[in-house]
């Protein structure tokens, strides 16, 4: 027989953590709203009094205390001096990851979190009883990526938010070892940043950003600010129609979730196809812990996928190595990158092996 929970006594009854979450949506849109309105990157360095703040942004009076402090008090923002008196300044962390003019900006994904994700979310309930999306697609009945990529303003938008996994993308070129190898097609390679990470650390690293046609000017820019436009060049094409470009490395940074069952098969599928024998096949990923118990950002995630996409799916480790084992891998290893995010790595044979 189980064991009966045991009963928590009034004294010890809390239903903070409840309020907490059940209200989460309000530190998270004071957190949107401060990037929407590009708080972070108007104080730069700097301090200022609330009133200057405010002006700057364009404040109501009544608005502007409440704000600031509530994003000190969610450790956003810093503060000396009280009241009217009290100046305001960024805390380190928003000043590296929230202020536009850092190199480890990561404030895309959030001002996409604020234009779409954050009212698709008020959609969950039915994603959860319908399994259909509760993007654009209702309104348009075209897939999302077609309504995307349709539309320069929010193809770029997409492609700033992707911006969040820079950290991921050195970690991964610091914890697994591309000197053996000569060559690397990033796939779904947006605007060419895994690729120019790789080439920045590893000099004699060949890298190849693949994705649509519509991408190729956004990424040949990027590439070319960079000054590495003769060790990192752009191919395009449609990963489901098109055989992919052959590498030792084939890497694929957030794409699998965004696919169904069959689909994500037939991308490793066609990784497994473009690799040489002791080549590997690396995808970044917010997996989701095997006993689906921990890892809550990869689990909101998958959920966000349902919404998204309808029948796109976040996974485990142990999802991805009997994936990749079906299409013919041998050894599969799962590494941490960076808080949620983990490298799957499969190898078509071991080198040496």
């Amino acid at each position: 027989m189980p064991e009966t929970p045991a009963r928590i006594s009034d004294a010890e009854l809390d239903a903070s953590h409840i309020m907490e979450v059940g209200a989460g949506f309000w530190p998270a849109k004071t957190l949107l709203s401060a990037v929407e309105l590009d708080l972070f990157s108007h104080l730069g360095g700097a301090s200022m009094p609330g009133e200057e703040v405010g002006a700057r942004l364009g404040l109501h009076p009544r608005a502007i205390y409440d704000f600031l402090d509530a994003l000190v008090a969610l450790g956003f923002l810093e503060r000396d001096g009280e009241g009217t008196d009290g100046r305001y300044r960024n805390s380190a962390e928003a000043a590296a990851f929230l202020d536009k003019h850092s190199p480890t900006y990561v404030g895309g994904f959030l001002e996409m979190c604020n234009a779409r994700s954050y009212g698709f979310w008020g959609e969950l309930t039915e994603a959860l009883t319908t399994g259909e999306p509760q993007t654009e697609v209702k309104l348009t009945g075209k897939p999302i990526f077609e309504e995307l990529y349709s539309d320069p303003a929010k193809l770029e938008q997409f492609m700033r938010a992707l911006g969040l996994s820079l950290g991921d993308f050195h970690a991964l070129a610091e914890r697994f070892d591309f000197a053996g190898y000569h060559t690397v097609c990033d796939v779904g390679g947006a605007t060419g940043q895994l690729c120019m990470t790789l080439a920045g650390r590893y000099p004699d690293l060949r890298c190849t950003s693949y994705d649509l046609l519509a991408v190729a000017p956004i990424a040949e820019r990027s590439i070319a600010a960079a000054g590495l436009s003769e060790r990192v060049t752009v191919a395009s094409g449609d990963f489901f129609a098109d055989a992919l470009p052959r590498a030792d490395v084939i890497t694929m940074g957030h794409i699998l979730h965004d696919w169904n069952l069959d689909r994500k098969k037939q991308l490793i599928s066609a990784a497994y196809d473009a690799l040489p024998d002791g080549g590997a096949f690396i995808v970044i990923e917010h997996l989701i812990d095997d006993d689906r118990r921990d890892n809550v950002f990869a689990l909101m995630m998958s959920l966000n996928m349902l919404i998204e996409f309808g029948d796109a799916f976040g996974f485990t480790g142990s999802d991805f190595a009997r994936w990749c084992r079906e299409a013919g891998f041998r050894d599969i290893e799962i590494h941490p990158l960076t808080g949620p995010t983990s490298a799957g790595i499969a190898y078509k044979r071991r080198i040496n092996a």
